[in-house]
């Protein structure tokens, strides 16, 4: 079992190991990215946090520590100086890894480990505001568009001022008309009237027919006899 055996081998001794991870992360401490393989940069994202970790502390103790591993004085007074404000109160996370592709001629997988700082942070936060805030006025100008439309559906158009006299005069003869019919009853009944009447002229020519039908046969029943 590998108990207390964290970090990855490669391949190599452990001082030939620790002697290019010291050499790694003053490199990148110095010029804030460098370009390795995969595997190196997962490993030399641990060595880089714990630095700063101790640059945020601050102490003389914290700085002796960073000096034993950082190789040059000069990057270890810059980090110390600059912890603070450049990676502010984030607790961990301060490098970002960016895959590149495989290296040309051992086809090896390489990666970009590079600095988080406070400002490339609040760069990437001030983006998403504006495009919701962007977002939220073309949402309004939707809504507003779609209550205008259904508004122009809604409202009826207003009439001219002829046609408001029109249908005024139609509404003020309309009762007039009504009356006159109520008030001439016998016109209303005058169909039903000529109807009777017609009826009762039919009865009497009818009744003539057949008394004449009934001489008639008569008249040929004597003279057959």
């Amino acid at each position: 079992m590998r108990h207390r055996k964290a970090g990855v081998k490669l391949n190599m001794t452990s001082s030939h190991r620790q002697a290019m991870f010291r050499d790694m992360v003053t490199s990148l401490f110095k010029y804030d990215r460098i370009k390795t393989t995969d595997a190196k940069a997962k490993e030399l994202r641990r060595w880089a946090d714990h630095m700063i970790t101790l640059a945020k502390r601050g102490d003389l103790h914290a700085r002796r520590q960073a000096m034993s591993v950082i190789r040059e004085k000069n990057v270890v007074h810059k980090l110390f100086e600059e912890a603070s404000e450049r990676f502010g109160s984030v607790a961990g996370g301060y490098t970002r890894l960016v895959k590149l592709g495989r290296r040309p001629g051992d086809s090896a997988p390489v990666s970009l480990i590079e600095l988080i700082t406070q400002e490339s942070r609040d760069k990437k936060k001030k983006p998403a505001k504006k495009a919701k805030s962007a977002a939220a006025p073309k949402a309004k100008e939707k809504a507003v568009a779609k209550d205008a439309a259904g508004a122009v559906e809604v409202t009826p158009a207003v009439p001219d001022a002829d046609a408001a006299d029109v249908v005024e005069a139609a509404t003020e003869d309309a009762p007039e008309e009504k009356t006159q019919v109520a008030a001439d009853p016998e016109e209303t009944s005058g169909p039903a009237e000529a109807v009777d009447a017609q009826a009762d002229e039919a009865v009497p020519e009818k009744a003539e027919t057949e008394a004449a039908a009934a001489e008639e046969q008569k008249e040929s029943k004597d003279k057959s006899e």
